[in-house]
């Protein structure tokens, strides 16, 4: 079985986790102020708070903020569970909104919608590795916060995705772009968004109480993982853009969508989606191809599990919908062999055909 996603883990990262399990500081010490560092300067921002997931770093990044109960969010219904768990767990209201199909990501005159006096940030996921076109947003004068969990190194306008927001966060989960793990980060060019959320990550020695503190943070034993993967993090993009080349090349005569890649922004493909247009209101038909990859020995999955709209039965966001009927999610990560991804590809072809 080849399965959707897997780590890319080497010699080098063994070395690196050995390194400090010898020296006997394992929790959050100087790998830890490393590694925020080589992540602020990877996006060319002025610094990096480590958490122990992408999920805290949301709420983190919400509670430096200062969102809290009475507020508004806005965010996305095609996406994890996380930007919503993180929006809830601070006291404020989500507000979904749909999708622009072509690039899964959060359509702003969607957004433009629901903007009201409450509304104190929109949280942007850039999906699978195609970043959001924020520029609509950036007008708003809202804070955003971007969510860099799956497009880690891409770039808009030769800007990195994540600059263009108040924050940025990310996800060091073990099948993300470079893992830890388990862990996260927020990021910004905000002094005071940095000083606030180093307060309420390390509420120890501290002159008073903050219930809003929390103790999830990252040790030296995860961030010397994560120092090892930054340092062939670019090698790890190529091997995805190879990847996906090739299977542009053999699905390019399928009846199928295939990931887009805009003017001025580049894909780093942490995902490679695929919509099969003729899935959609055929009962059971997702299901069946699914069943039919893995039984060649391929484990596809659908992108987002359930959108966040089916979970809280709301009615409405048909292109959320368009999406969670038609799109397909195919293996894609740097660890699979030449012979891995000939047969992905092909069985692909085949059971589109």
């Amino acid at each position: 079985m080849i399965n959707h996603s897997r780590p890319s883990l080497e010699k080098e990262d063994i070395q690196a986790v050995t390194e400090v399990l010898r020296s006997g500081q394992v929790v959050e010490g100087p790998y830890v102020e490393r590694f925020e560092n080589g992540m602020a300067a990877l996006l060319g921002l002025r610094g990096g708070v480590a958490l122990s997931s992408g999920t805290a770093a949301l709420e983190l990044a919400l509670r430096a903020l200062e969102v809290g109960p009475g507020d508004e969010v806005i965010l996305p219904s095609y996406v994890c569970a996380a930007p919503w768990l993180a929006t809830v767990r601070v006291g404020a209201k989500p507000l979904l909104v749909d999708i622009e199909l072509e690039s899964y990501a959060i359509d702003p005159h969607e957004v433009q919608k629901v903007i009201s006096s409450r509304t104190k940030a929109i949280i942007v996921p850039h999906l699978f590795g195609l970043p959001a076109d924020i520029s609509e947003l950036q007008a708003s004068g809202i804070p955003m916060i971007e969510d860099c969990a799956q497009t880690l190194g891409a770039t808009v306008t030769g800007h990195q995705v994540g600059t263009a927001g108040k924050i940025a966060v990310c996800s060091f989960y073990a099948t993300k772009l470079l893992c830890t793990g388990e862990g996260g980060m927020l990021l910004s060019n905000d002094e005071t968004v940095l000083e606030r959320a180093r307060s309420l990550r390390e509420y120890d020695e501290e002159p008073c109480l903050n219930p809003a503190s929390f103790n999830h943070k990252l040790t030296d034993l995860q961030a010397s993982l994560g120092l090892s993967q930054l340092e062939r993090f670019q090698s790890f993009l190529n091997r995805r853009a190879t990847i996906a080349a090739y299977y542009d090349k053999i699905l390019g005569e399928r009846d199928l969508v295939r990931p887009i890649v805009p003017e001025g922004r580049t894909h780093i493909f942490y995902r490679y989606v695929i919509r099969v247009p003729q899935l959609r209101h055929k009962k059971g038909a997702m299901k069946d191809l699914l069943v039919r990859l893995e039984h060649r020995g391929i484990q596809c999955r659908q992108p987002v599990f359930r959108a966040l709209h089916r979970y809280l039965e709301l009615e409405g966001f048909p292109v959320t919908e368009e999406a969670s009927e038609t799109a397909i999610s195919i293996p894609l990560y740097p660890s699979l062999t030449d012979e891995e991804v000939e047969r992905i590809a092909h069985a692909v072809y085949e059971e589109l055909t």
